[in-house]
């Protein structure tokens, strides 16, 4: 691993941990392991590192999102995806980051996490949209309204693990998402 490779692990791993106001250039350094003056060697500061690193880590996040990749139906993908493992009391990586006041003022920081909060609304989308067409879920569902739900639900069970410390909210708010969407694709009662 380079220097560079180095720090910019070490501020993803401290970005997750901590958020970006609670880091420091010390903490970086102390985490990769490498010496002072290598972290303005290859940045200008904190702040070129930390986007850098947003840069380099909100599409590694987002690969996890690939909905419309793998074997199977629609639907069959989309629980495959809800029930991926999540460690819901560390949080998302990318929705760490809008708890962070410094990363929510900082126009170029926020506008790679909302870039990465777009990439996973679309590839939601584009699942639900082939469930739709797949007759797995029924016509009037508005695939980019379910979609921002869906990402709203897994953000907020992270939230609620991480306020309890224990991951059964997360796990709940993913049983709750697998619910609505079978109530969702279940044949209407005829009034």
């Amino acid at each position: 691993m380079t220097t560079r490779e180095k720090l910019t692990a070490a501020m993803s791993d401290l970005l997750w941990e901590r958020g970006y106001a609670a880091t420091s250039p010390r903490d970086i350094l102390e985490r990769a392991g490498v010496g002072q003056g290598s972290m303005y060697h290859h940045f200008s500061g904190k702040h070129e590192l930390a986007v850098e690193t947003l840069r380099e880590t909100v599409p590694g996040v987002t690969e996890r999102s690939l909905l419309l990749a793998g074997e199977g139906s629609p639907m069959e993908r989309i629980r495959a995806y809800l029930t991926l493992p999540r460690p819901g009391t560390r949080g998302c990586r990318i929705g760490r980051m809008t708890q962070d006041p410094q990363v929510v003022q900082d126009a170029e920081m926020i506008a790679i996490v909302a870039g990465g909060f777009d990439l996973i609304i679309e590839r939601w989308q584009g699942a639900l949209s082939a469930a739709i067409e797949a007759g797995e879920l029924p016509v009037g569902i508005d695939p980019a309204d379910l979609a921002h739900t869906l990402v709203a639900v897994i953000q907020g069970g992270y939230v609620l693990a991480r306020a309890h410390d224990d991951q059964a909210s997360m796990d709940a708010a993913i049983r709750g998402a697998l619910a609505l969407l079978e109530a969702a694709g279940a044949p209407r009662p005829e009034i």
